[in-house]
């Protein structure tokens, strides 16, 4: 009476016309480390991640952005005042202490606040992990977000601070970005593999601001280099942050370049990246049931 039943083994108009996508999670290979096809396919949820934690950051804060500046300004007078005056380092250290701090702490800076952020960021969003398929990479990276967005306050803020002190235009100037850029992937190194970590034992998260409070002090960030015996150097600069920080304030700052303590760092950031990444991934599939 209302029109004509549809026939056996016909599918109803609506469904002729959807055209379903087949997602076939397969494990990767085993000496791929990152799936770069799904990262780059999820690029739009690592863009939401990293602005919802950006936006959550600064959201009811007094003074918002300012935190990012007032930081590791700070930590420059705190250092200036015990390590340079009442230490002696500012005597030490070739031209003003006041920007060779701040050329250390604007990376260790970066480094400090995105290890931290992505050591959290597993268990922050279990709720999300444990319900959506996605490459679990995604949620470490994005933590970074607002480590990369303190530091690039930071340093638009510190240039005037740099012309007043006097410094000018370097050649050596344009390799700073490939030395922020290591110090990123020592971020994410480090960031990746203490995620799994706190994961996998939750009493890692205790663990992560002590070591990298330990850190900074085996880091020259308030000294230089130079004050290392020469002959435990390159020894010293297996801690991939010293050939990093040391290239970083070098490139900003027109300074000779240690070039073999920056080799050593590089060789053992490729080393921290690896092994990051295998502790990640010998965890990642089994974080829908652990955190």
């Amino acid at each position: 009476m209302g029109g004509e039943a549809a026939r056996p083994g016909t599918a109803p108009a609506d469904l002729d016309s959807t055209v379903l996508e087949t997602v076939v999670i397969e494990p990767r290979s085993a000496w791929q480390l990152v799936d770069w096809r799904a990262l780059w396919r999820y690029r739009e949820l690592l863009t939401i991640l990293a602005y919802r934690d950006i936006s959550v950051r600064y959201k009811q804060t007094v003074l918002g952005a300012a935190w990012a500046v007032l930081q590791p300004l700070l930590q420059l007078v705190a250092f200036w005042v015990f390590f340079g005056r009442m230490g002696g380092l500012a005597g030490k250290v070739e031209g003003d202490y006041s920007l060779f701090l701040l050329a250390g702490l604007l990376p260790w800076q970066l480094f400090f606040t995105g290890v931290g952020q992505a050591a959290q960021s597993v268990v922050s969003n279990s709720n999300l992990i444990s319900k959506v398929y996605f490459p679990r990479l995604v949620v470490p990276i994005a933590a970074l977000g607002s480590a990369l967005v303190d530091f690039l306050v930071a340093a638009v803020v510190s240039v005037p601070w740099l012309m007043i002190r006097g410094l000018g235009w370097h050649s050596s100037q344009c390799l700073v970005p490939v030395f922020f850029l290591g110090i990123v992937l020592a971020t994410v190194a480090v960031g990746v593999g203490l995620s799994a970590l706190v994961a996998e034992f939750r009493d890692f998260r205790y663990v992560t601001g002590f070591l990298l409070q330990i850190w900074m002090f085996f880091s020259p960030v308030a000294y230089p280099l130079s004050i290392v015996p020469g002959g435990w150097q390159l020894v010293y600069a297996i801690n991939p942050l010293v050939g990093l920080i040391e290239g970083f304030r070098s490139a900003l700052l027109g300074q000779p370049f240690a070039w073999g303590p920056i080799g050593v760092s590089v060789v053992s950031l490729v080393c921290l990246l690896v092994v990051g990444l295998v502790c990640f991934r010998r965890v990642e599939q089994r974080l829908a049931d652990i955190v």
